[in-house]
């Protein structure tokens, strides 16, 4: 079962010397220090030594996420927030040109793929991008392996796609099968659980957490996919120490700034192309292409480097969306800015 504590350490919380370092010698005195925990519509739930608090989200607030970490008056005012050391996020889902934050702070990603017909290799790189970008750990977890007859074909796909790729094929239902992921689930660890709709991943956190703090549908009889079921994103502790950070199914992860993830997702790729005869070769129909050369000669797959090109098209046209909101926000900022002084002085000539 979870733990019932109503006061937490900070090492507890997954509090680490690189946010002590961010801290002056007066906010040490005084501070009341903070992880967001649950991130609703209009405020944020967080935790402390002192125990659970809840501010209102306002426009002085920055944007923030799950995991981050607060500095808190006495009042439980909001100081500033504590620079991160990862942080996942992604373009908004839908036609709204933002950035979404989905978490902060993690130290390992579970991403959830179940071994059934929802089993995709283009949907795990799409993560992997999204966890190297943010300099995180992956685990690729391989859910419902219960109700699948040859897990180690599905195992050695994934492994291929990196060969110091970590792969776990687990029952979700079953904590000894669950146990596999202990590792990475130690005191002050912060784990993010990703992955699409109805892949098992609120079994998981329910099993590891020991007990229905996810609520869970059937799998539909005729897709193998489960019902979408989670619609927040919260923190929770687990009596192993760790902190495990439970993310609504995404359904539309949109890369954008994602250029050296992917990069990195594709390492063989990426070393390929350093020997191609032209230095901006686009692996497409170029002469001496070496990454092409490849895919001939069988060391690559086809359906790789397809979707390498895919990803990489997806958060090019994405950033550059994202770039000229930045740009005209700015603008628009500076505008606002101009007018205020000029009003001012026409205020002052007035007088």
């Amino acid at each position: 079962m979870m733990a019932i504590i109503t006061h937490y350490s900070l090492l507890q919380l997954g509090w680490k010397a690189f946010f002590q370092q961010q801290l002056s010698l007066d906010e040490l005195a005084s501070a009341v220090v903070a992880r967001v925990v649950i991130q609703q519509r209009s405020e944020l739930i967080l935790l402390t030594e002192q125990g659970e608090r809840k501010i209102a989200i306002t426009p002085s607030i920055p944007p923030v996420t799950v995991g981050d970490w607060l500095l808190l008056d006495n009042e439980a005012k909001f100081i500033r927030l504590l620079e991160r050391t990862s942080l996942f996020k992604r373009k908004a889902a839908g036609t709204k040109v933002s950035q979404q934050l989905i978490a902060a702070n993690i130290d390992t990603v579970f991403i959830v793929c179940s071994l059934n017909q929802d089993f995709n290799l283009n949907r795990i790189e799409r993560y992997l991008a999204l966890s190297h970008e943010a300099d995180v750990t992956p685990v690729v977890v391989l859910s419902k392996a219960d109700c699948c007859e040859a897990p180690e074909e599905y195992i050695s796909q994934v492994q291929a796609l990196d060969s110091l790729l970590i792969v776990v094929a687990i029952n979700g239902l079953d904590h000894d099968s669950v146990e596999q992921l202990k590792p990475w689930c130690g005191e002050g660890d912060t784990i993010a659980v990703l992955g699409s709709s109805g892949v098992g991943k609120s079994t998981l956190i329910n099993t590891l957490l020991g007990e229905a703090a996810q609520k869970t549908k059937a799998i539909r009889a005729d897709d193998d996919k489960g019902r979408h079921t989670t619609t927040g994103r919260s923190l929770h502790l687990l009596s192993s120490g760790g902190l495990l950070l439970d993310t609504p199914g995404m359904r539309e992860l949109q890369l954008a700034d994602c250029e050296h993830g992917i990069e990195d997702t594709f390492a063989e790729i990426t070393q390929l192309a350093t020997q191609c005869k032209f230095a901006d070769c686009q692996h497409e129909n170029e002469p001496g292409c070496a990454v092409l050369a490849a895919v001939e000669a069988g060391t690559l797959d086809k359906r790789r480097l397809a979707n390498y090109h895919k990803l990489m098209r997806e958060q090019a046209i994405n950033s550059e969306t994202l770039a000229q909101k930045r740009s005209r926000d700015k603008d628009l900022g500076r505008f606002y800015r101009t007018a205020k002084i000029s009003s001012k002085r026409f205020k002052r000539n007035d007088d």
